[in-house]
């Protein structure tokens, strides 16, 4: 393919910001003290995420891309270097930080509402204030009308919605998110794909999304991180310069399916990705 056909390119991490930057990873390695002894999750990572980017983060089993997470998220202390989101040294679970885990993990007991209005109740946010958003980002996510219903009446996909707004409800900088949708079957999958790629066209949030899916974390993303085999780090970096709105028609054209091509061939040799 001619250069000036190619809609993708590698990137290194040195390209400067097109706008704010939002999130800076110096250094960033993780070992876990076991019984057993040592065991290393992430080697040194160093990224720089831009504000409103959606970056997809692809890498083999075990490489510690939910390490990543976590740290990002603050859940856990790296054994070096240092995660800022906004200048500020993450140090314990930002307030500015929602996360979306592969279960909805929401409560039985507790109508859909009340489930999103949790991350209010718990920081002791305003209540009417947020109770306008909670309404508004259940309409944007297509369950408006289903307020009072409970989550075993909805849905996989519906309580999977239901997660990203309750992780929206309190209006973060960042959204994370571990592998959302790998419990779901593929069309309520493609369905979510379309709708997270909605709901970020019109709040603009700054995402970091893991996926063992390559075409998925192509479909959404602006960038995909590509690590390597534990202890991970960032072996590859891949801008996505595909036109947005994305169709799910566009997963079979020529250049879906270039980038995706590539990014596999990081993995295919040793059999290590979905």
């Amino acid at each position: 393919m001619p250069a000036a056909a190619r809609r993708f390119t590698v990137i290194s991490r040195d390209e400067p910001a097109r706008t704010r930057r939002l999130i800076e990873i110096r250094g960033l390695s993780k070992t876990y003290r076991t019984r057993a002894g040592d065991v290393p999750s992430l080697s040194p990572v160093d990224l720089d995420v831009d504000e409103g980017e959606f970056i997809a983060v692809v890498g083999p089993s075990g490489c510690g891309k939910s390490t990543l997470l976590k740290l990002l998220a603050g859940l856990i202390a790296p054994t070096e270097g240092e995660v800022r989101i906004d200048g500020e040294a993450v140090r314990e679970p930002p307030d500015n930080v929602g996360i979306v885990f592969q279960s909805p993990v929401l409560l039985a007991w507790r109508t859909l509402l009340r489930n999103v209005m949790m991350p209010v109740e718990v920081r002791g946010l305003d209540r009417a204030t947020h109770l306008a958003r909670a309404h508004q980002l259940l309409e944007t996510a297509g369950l408006k009308g289903f307020e009072d219903k409970y989550p075993w009446q909805l849905s996989g996909g519906m309580q999977q919605r239901a997660a990203i707004c309750r992780a929206l409800v309190h209006d973060p900088a960042l959204l994370l998110m571990d592998e959302p949708f790998g419990a779901l079957d593929a069309m309520t999958r493609e369905h979510m794909n379309l709708e997270l790629q909605r709901i970020h066209g019109e709040t603009n949030k700054t995402i970091i999304f893991i996926t063992h899916s390559i075409p998925e974390a192509v479909f959404l993303a602006d960038r995909v991180v590509v690590m390597s085999s534990r202890p991970g780090t960032v072996e590859a970096i891949y801008k996505v310069d595909l036109p947005r709105p994305r169709s799910l028609e566009m997963m079979g054209e020529r250049c879906f399916a270039e980038i995706t091509k590539e990014i596999r061939g990081h993995f295919y040799a040793r059999g290590a990705l979905d």
